[in-house]
């Protein structure tokens, strides 16, 4: 029988209606690209957003503006310990790279063991998404596993080598860089700048790969030392060279969101811009009226404590800025929750936590009451027994919103600071605490360090086999570890 006019009418605004409503939850539900940007040796001091005084960072700032800011971010102190704990999501007394180890310029059959230590960024392929690297890795040699970065989940990648014993090139990173992609054996990119190389790397592949979602990992070798010129400046002393590499850094942060946005994916693009540890110490900056010395390698607020921005068009309303706690440890753990949320190992598996709920607007915090740094300047040494740490028990550093506790590394407390009224940690208040908050938080901080282990692991890897480059085993590493 045929439908009468009103009828059909009526059907058809159903279906349109019905149509629309697929329509719109098909687009709710399209996977979001990530950019994470982890910015070599820079805090807080340097990110005119958070109050630095002495440089201006016009698109870090404009990135920060159109999302969330964080203002208690832990990373670790050093390179390698921070690196890791993001790659495995577990803290360093856990997955055992406790102080930094430089492995293409130290060899020592060490490696990141992805066997051993897994990441999770299998987890990320799994959900459809392609994924690339570029930058600085320093945790494997790539001439001794040439498919370390395959193995661990990128489809495409553009790495400095670090520094390879035995090759002068190889220390080269910004001017003349020497570099591994994979596609050729590692050589030197005459008259080229290393970040300039790496950027157009990710644009491009964030142009390529539009259609499909995507997921990179950028660990700049800005702003690390060597202290050099950039394209854009020549400056005649330390300082000024530093100041030149923090404002490319921003500029190529700009670059990134421009091909983003030129490549119409930007607003379903979730940009988080951090740092691995603090500044030099070679340098100092002002921030907020006061001057700060750059804290890298130490556990004060300016060596673990790192500007921390995401920007989520789509989701996240501009200028937000938030006390939630974080550490390096719940960026993965995020990452998958968001992509790939059935494939989340169990919150009691992991030393991270998913801050998804915040940043999709179900809640106005993270999950955590506390956020934990640990480790120092010192670097891990070769024994017979392969590569350790340098203390059984590293010191470590725990906080809340208000209050930090420093245990030492003989496992007793040490120092508690009043964060918000004493910034740069001047007023120890240990044996003077006063009034029902400073002891509560100092019980409860203290009742969450006596869970952690009493020993810190050793690194765990299974050892590549030895190269003519690797370092000897030297009497003194023998028994550098005896009385730690």
């Amino acid at each position: 029988m045929a439908l009468s006019m009103s009828r059909y009418m009526i059907l058809l605004c159903l279906l349109t209606v019905v149509g629309c409503r697929e329509t719109d939850e098909t687009k709710g539900s399209e996977k979001p690209n990530i950019v994470f940007i982890l910015v070599d040796d820079l805090s807080k001091e340097w990110v005119s957003h958070y109050g630095a005084e002495d440089i201006e960072t016009p698109n870090v700032d404009k990135l920060a503006e159109s999302g969330m800011t964080f203002h208690n971010f832990y990373s670790m102190p050093q390179c390698t310990p921070t690196r890791l704990s993001f790659l495995t999501a577990e803290y360093p007394f856990s997955h055992g790279w406790v102080n930094h180890w430089d492995v293409p310029r130290w060899g020592g059959g060490a490696h990141y063991d992805e066997k051993l230590n897994p990441t999770l960024i299998p987890k990320i392929k799994e959900a459809g998404y392609k994924t690339a690297i570029a930058g600085k890795w320093q945790i494997d040699d790539f001439r001794v596993e040439p498919d370390a970065l395959t193995k661990i989940g990128f489809d495409e990648y553009c790495m400095w080598t670090g520094w390879e014993e035995g090759i002068p090139a190889s220390a080269e990173r910004y001017q003349n860089p020497y570099l591994f992609s994979g596609k050729s054996a590692s050589h030197t990119y005459s008259n080229a700048f290393g970040p300039d190389i790496f950027t157009k790397f990710i644009t491009d592949f964030i142009e390529e790969s539009k259609d499909e979602p995507f997921f990179v990992y950028y660990p700049m070798v800005l702003t690390h030392t060597p202290f050099v010129n950039t394209p854009d400046e020549q400056a005649p002393n330390k300082l000024g060279k530093h100041k030149a590499m923090v404002r490319y850094t921003d500029k190529i942060t700009g670059q990134i969101v421009e091909a983003l946005e030129k490549a119409k994916v930007r607003d379903n693009t979730i940009i988080v811009w951090t740092t691995d540890n603090g500044t030099t110490g070679q340098v100092s900056g002002r921030l907020n009226g006061r001057m700060v010395k750059g804290g890298k390698g130490g556990t004060k607020e300016s060596g673990i404590n790192q500007p921390f921005i995401v920007s989520w068009p789509s989701h996240i309303k501009p200028g937000h800025e938030t006390e939630a706690l974080i550490d390096i440890t719940d960026l993965l753990p995020t990452f998958v929750d968001l992509v790939n949320p059935a494939s989340l190992p169990d919150h009691s598996k992991l030393g991270g936590r998913s801050f998804k709920n915040l940043l999709t607007g179900v809640s106005i915090d993270s999950e955590r009451s506390w956020i934990l740094g640990m480790g120092g300047k010192n670097n891990a040494r070769l024994t017979e027994e392969g590569v350790e740490n340098q203390y059984v028990y590293r010191d470590r550093v725990l906080r809340d919103k208000r209050f930090k506790l420093c245990i030492s590394t003989n496992g007793s407390p040490e120092a508690f600071y009043d964060l918000k009224e004493d910034p740069s940690e001047d007023k120890n208040l240990l044996g003077i605490l006063e009034g029902q908050e400073q002891k509560m938080s100092y019980k409860k901080l203290m009742e969450v360090a006596a869970q952690f282990p009493k020993e810190d692991n050793e690194p765990k890897y299974e050892p590549n086999a030895a190269q003519e480059w690797d370092v000897a085993v030297t009497a003194e590493s023998k028994v550098w570890k005896k009385n730690n």
